[in-house]
């Protein structure tokens, strides 16, 4: 086998191994955050309550759904 042939193959291979990992890690990630999500509506409403707010259901809604489109970007 000539020594180019030998390096092209090493790289295509490199490059498929690189793009796999990508794409296996993010599908992992995803899957991950869905199950276990950053912050739910009662680590919302403690962390309202802790700065002094007195939260209502509607505020937490919107603050959720706030957050939700921003993550979903």
């Amino acid at each position: 086998m000539q020594l180019w042939l030998a390096i092209l193959l090493i790289v295509i291979a490199l490059l498929a191994g690189i793009a796999a990992g990508f794409f296996i890690a993010r599908k992992y990630m995803m899957n991950y955050m869905k199950k276990n999500p950053p912050i739910n509506e009662k680590m919302l409403r403690v962390m309202m309550m802790q700065m002094g707010m007195n939260p209502s259901q509607k505020k937490i809604n919107q603050m959720m759904k706030a957050m939700n489109n921003e993550q979903n970007k």
